[in-house]
């Protein structure tokens, strides 16, 4: 064990075994570096689905820094990315003993970091051309405090803080048939992608890539 902190969703805890690290809240393990496999996808195929000049991204939750690389690799130097982290330990955990994990994201000087909730951060943002979710285990299996972001309030904020044809990406350790029929009627076509450990025994997550429709009919719903 490395150190214990506070969050919002209970006492964080980052641990070290040989060269692979664990963050772990209430006992449960969150995320580690050993498998990333996912995470490296979210981040590459969202951007991979964008289609315009200088793209401004949105991701929420920092984790190990795994996402924000990926999306990184594949971005433009023009890109804008704002990482919303709620937990400040992360964030310090980031730029010191995990910075080498993901070749130090927080460096780069296309990042800002935004201290907060990442609901906040959504409901002041507009013209986003992505913004990217992997702050809980899924829809399904959520840290009370962010229930909100996966109802139909919190996505009709997403799509409101999308430009015009911009993705919501969305990690989950489960599938959600209800998710998915909220993200359809909050004016979204989705896109539902299962996503393989490279290893064997490993797990099988999934994403949910939501676009914007390019043009919008009366009081912001999709137009047919």
């Amino acid at each position: 064990m490395i150190e214990r902190v506070a969050s919002p969703g209970g006492e964080l805890v980052l641990s070290r075994r040989g060269t692979e690290y664990a963050i772990r809240v209430g006992g449960v393990e969150l995320m580690n570096s050993r498998d990333h496999s996912s995470e490296d996808e979210l981040g590459r195929q969202t951007v991979e689905r964008l289609r315009r000049p200088r793209p401004r991204v949105m991701v929420g939750g920092l984790g190990m820094g795994f996402t924000l690389r990926a999306a990184l690799d594949a971005l433009p130097a023009d890109a804008r990315v704002d990482v919303v982290e709620i937990v400040p330990a992360i964030v310090r955990w980031n730029r010191g003993e995990l910075a080498a994990l993901a070749n130090e994201p927080l460096a780069d000087p296309r990042v800002t970091v935004i201290d907060g909730d990442v609901a906040d951060a959504i409901k002041n943002a507009r013209d986003l051309d992505a913004i990217i979710l992997d702050v809980d285990n899924g829809p399904d299996a959520v840290y009370e405090g962010n229930a909100a972001l996966y109802k139909q309030r919190g996505l009709a904020a997403a799509r409101a803080a999308l430009a015009p044809g911009g993705w919501l990406a969305v990690w989950s350790s489960f599938r959600s048939n209800t998710f998915t029929t909220w993200l359809k009627e909050t004016g979204f076509a989705v896109e539902l992608v299962t996503m393989k450990s490279k290893f064997k025994s490993g797990p099988t997550h999934f994403v949910w890539f939501a676009q914007r429709s390019l043009t919008s009919g009366r009081n912001g719903a999709a137009a047919p």
